[in-house]
């Protein structure tokens, strides 16, 4: 006796259920499909994908930008008045969004996989993820334009990584490539298909050729170790520009104090941020009604009488104060504002330069016309010997040169080389995305290892920061390799990736003609067999669902049980 099986075994497929699932809300048998996307669908894949592509940009930038986000908070604080880490929701949103959108990306290449049609949910249609990160990146622009440099300067430490993990990624999607082009039956579709991924693969086997990074040297030729400049003290460790601060900086070895000075209505430079005391003193509760004043409309009493440490435990700036000892909270809540002369004092006492940027009082103010002079006759009665100095005012500084020939005169503008051996500067002081490779400068602000590896390789000779105790780890660059080194690197990679994706190729064309060899009398034969291939379980689907020979089979059944 002869047992019969029946045309099509329902298997569970539990995977398949949930994948269709999730991504189209299709979870029962009948709704899946084996024919082609339709191009509306075709269309929200591409939207699909270009809000990922989008998002990993967005992504890769507030991951970089991590240099510079006491920067971004303190825009922040400026429209808004209120100090708050603006970075925290965005990072939040921005990891939210790109899990979001990676994931159904994943179900989609996943659909192209099994060969099933993709029918995108309305729930997943609804661009909200695209028209956040389009709003954030307009809004970056307007407020913080400069900050899209990070990409081009991060790229040239993290280039060489990415074109290996890039490389890597579309060597993995030539299974699914490979697939689509042996399965489809138009010949135009196939060589498109083909056409486009190996123009993808030739460029990217051809990137290195536009990556350029300092730190692609030999090693005989990297300088000195560039000099660590504490920006406002050690600003993550004590409230910036106080003494406490300073000392926190001398602490871990660096190299010379930096930090911004304003004028009082009395005559006397103190070091301050912001135009106003609101920030960094508790100016609001001290003297309320003149919060909002310019903070050189104080007398060097009344700043004096300010608390500018308590706002640092309040705010945690820097998430810091849950690993400080209850001693040194009660340093950092008895801080009061810091004089210029006090600091240059302190920097004379450790041999160490001094270097500050000059802020012009405001009209009206007693010293509008004399700020100059004044702060300059403060450095010379501070007893710091004028070689620690580092003037980087242009007011007056012929006057300055006359009186103090020893400064040394630093310019925070870009000039020209005949300009600036005419003013007698020898060094800028700029941001760290102006920088030239010809330029003797210091570079502010400085913060990340990865930056200050990129600038070391670069041959700068100092940078400013707020996190000397981050660079104080960094002994030598993070990464560094020969041009021959790379280019090994570079080729054994294209190489690997070149054979792997020829060999996936032949297998998935190998893999499809077989399938394709199956006959109808083939596929009921192969229903006897207690594990059915996921190739004939495919086949038999198509034939039921396009009920294309289905009468004959049923006739044919009895004779070939037989």
């Amino acid at each position: 006796m002869v047992k019969h099986q029946p045309l099509q075994v329902y298997e569970r497929q539990l995977c398949l259920s949930c994948l269709t699932g999730i991504y189209g809300c299709r979870w029962k048998r009948y709704q899946r499909s084996h024919d082609d996307t339709t191009k509306w669908e075709c269309l929200w894949s591409f939207i699909l994908f270009g809000t990922f592509f989008l998002l990993l940009v967005w992504f890769y930038f507030w991951w970089e930008a991590h240099n510079d986000y006491n920067e971004f908070n303190w825009f922040l604080y400026n429209r808004s008045g209120e100090w708050s880490d603006g970075t925290v929701p965005i990072l939040a949103t921005t990891a939210a969004g790109f899990t979001y959108i990676a994931f159904l990306m994943i179900l989609a290449l996943c659909h192209i996989a099994v060969g099933q049609q993709l029918n995108l949910h309305w729930l997943h249609k609804v661009p909200v993820t695209l028209l956040t990160t389009v709003i954030g990146v307009i809004s970056v622009s307007q407020m913080w334009g400069e900050e899209w440099d990070i990409i081009s300067i991060s790229l040239q430490a993290t280039g060489p990584f990415l074109h290996i993990g890039a490389l890597a990624a579309v060597t993995a999607l030539a299974w699914l490539v490979a697939g689509q082009v042996a399965r489809a039956e138009k010949t135009r579709f196939q060589i498109v298909v083909l056409l486009i991924y190996l123009a993808v693969l030739l460029s990217l086997y051809l990137t290195p050729l536009s990556i350029s990074s300092p730190c692609i040297m030999e090693r005989d030729s990297l300088k000195a170790r560039p000099d660590v400049i504490g920006h406002q003290g050690a600003p993550m460790l004590a409230p910036e520009n106080t003494l406490l601060s300073f000392r926190r900086a001398l602490q871990l070895n660096v190299s010379g104090l930096e930090a911004e000075v304003a004028i009082s209505l009395d005559g006397v430079p103190f070091l301050i941020k912001d135009r106003t005391l609101r920030r960094t003193t508790d100016v609001s509760r001290a003297i309320p009604e003149r919060q909002y004043e310019d903070a050189s409309f104080f007398n060097w009493t009344d700043l004096r009488s300010l608390n500018a440490g308590l706002w640092f435990l309040k705010d945690d700036p820097y998430w810091t104060v849950q690993y400080m000892s209850e001693r040194e909270r009660w340093l950092v809540g008895n801080q009061t504002v810091c004089s210029l002369e006090q600091m240059l004092q302190l920097a004379a006492r450790t041999n160490l330069s001094a270097l500050f940027t000059l802020r012009r009082p405001p009209p009206g103010h007693p010293h509008h016309f004399s700020w100059v002079n004044l702060t300059l006759a403060t450095v010379l009665s501070s007893g710091i010997p004028q070689n620690l100095v580092m003037w980087s005012v242009d007011w007056d500084r012929e006057v300055v040169r006359q009186k103090a020939p020893g400064f040394q005169q630093i310019s925070t503008k870009k000039q020209l080389l005949e300009t600036l051996h005419q003013n007698g500067i020898s060094r800028l002081l700029l941001r760290y995305n102006q920088a030239t490779a010809r330029d003797v400068m210091t570079l502010y602000t400085v913060n990340e290892p990865w930056l200050y590896s990129l600038l070391w390789c670069s041959g700068v000779q100092s940078v400013s920061s707020e996190a000397p105790q981050v660079l104080k780890k960094v002994l030598s660059p993070l990464w560094l390799m020969s041009p021959d080194e790379y280019c090994l690197i570079w080729v054994a990679t294209d190489l690997v990736s070149f054979a792997l994706v020829l060999g996936i190729f032949i297998f998935q064309k190998w893999r499809m003609s077989g399938m394709r060899s199956y006959n109808p009398e083939q596929i009921m034969l192969s229903a006897a067999v207690r594990r059915s291939s996921r190739d004939v379980n495919i086949m038999k689907e198509k034939l039921i669902f396009s009920g294309k020979s289905l009468s004959k089979l049923l006739v044919d059944v009895p004779s070939l049980c037989d």
